[in-house]
C-alpha cells in the first residue's frame, strides 16, 4: 500500500468517527487548563459545568460578585492563585480535604424534592458510559416533554456546551443544580423560575442518534448519582 493511500485511509477513519460522535463534552478527566476566555452565549453556570467546578469558587476567584455579569472575550481564571496547574475535575475532587478541614464557601442545604424529568428507560447509568458518565442517559421518543426535576432557576439554555446539544441548567439552591440535554427544543429562557414539573424542553437526538435525554444533579459541582435522589419507579 502506498504511503499517499495509507494516509488518504486515516484520514477517512478519523472523518467517520468524528462524525459518529457529533461532538463530545469535556470529558471528566480532562485536565482543567488554567483559564477559559468568555464565548457568545456563555454565563459562569456553562462554564463552572463544563469543567466541573462550583461556580461560587469561580465568582470567587475572579472577584466576579453573583457571577451575573460576564462578556465575550473576558477572561476566566480556572484555578484559584497558587494552585496546583492542570488536574482533572475528578483529580480535584479526590484531592480535596475532608469538609471538617475546610471552611464551605457557602452553608450546605439539603436537597430539594425531585421528581423524574420525563418518562424512559436508563439506557445508560451513571459511571457507566462516555456520554453518559456525569449523569445517565433516558431513552423515549423525539419531542416528548421534559420536565424540571424540582422547583429553581434557569441558569442556562442554549446550544454553548459541546456535546449536550440544547442544554437547560436550573439551580435549586446553592448547594444543587440539575442538567437536561439533548433537547429538540426549550420551552425556557435563562432568568426563569420553574416549578417541579414543568415542562422546560422537548426531547432531541442524543448520542448514537437516538431520542434520548442526558440527565445530571450536582452537589457543589459534582456530579453525583441521580438515582440516589429521584423516587423509585
Amino acid at each position: 500500500m502506498s504511503r499517499s493511500l495509507a494516509r488518504a485511509l486515516s484520514l477517512c477513519v478519523a472523518a467517520v468517527l468524528i462524525s459518529g460522535c457529533g461532538g463530545s463534552a469535556l470529558s471528566w478527566d480532562t485536565p482543567v487548563p488554567g483559564e477559559h476566555i468568555v464565548q457568545n452565549g456563555e454565563t459562569l453556570y456553562s462554564i463552572a459545568w463544563r469543567y466541573g467546578l462550583e461556580v461560587g469558587d469561580l465568582a470567587r476567584w475572579n472577584g466576579l460578585g453573583d457571577g451575573s455579569l460576564i462578556r465575550p472575550g473576558q477572561r476566566i481564571v480556572l484555578r484559584p492563585t497558587g494552585a496546583v496547574p492542570t488536574s482533572s475535575p475528578s483529580e480535584q475532587a479526590r484531592s480535596r480535604p475532608p469538609r471538617s478541614e475546610r471552611p464551605p464557601a457557602v452553608p450546605e442545604v439539603a436537597p430539594p424534592a425531585w421528581q423524574w424529568p420525563t418518562e424512559g428507560t436508563i439506557s445508560a447509568g451513571f459511571g457507566e458510559d462516555n456520554n453518559a458518565r456525569t449523569g445517565v442517559l433516558i431513552d423515549g421518543r423525539r419531542g416528548q416533554d421534559i420536565y424540571a426535576a424540582a422547583d429553581g432557576e434557569v441558569v442556562y439554555a442554549g446550544s454553548g456546551l459541546i456535546g449536550y446539544g440544547n442544554l437547560v441548567i436550573i439551580k435549586h439552591n446553592v448547594t444543587y443544580l440539575s442538567a437536561y440535554g439533548h433537547n429538540e427544543a426549550l420551552a425556557v429562557e435563562e432568568g426563569q423560575t420553574v416549578k417541579r414539573g414543568q415542562r422546560i424542553a422537548s426531547m432531541g437526538e442524543g448520542p448514537g442518534r437516538r431520542p434520548r435525554l442526558h440527565f445530571e444533579i450536582r452537589r457543589n459541582g459534582d456530579p453525583v448519582d441521580p438515582g440516589r435522589f429521584l423516587p423509585v419507579r
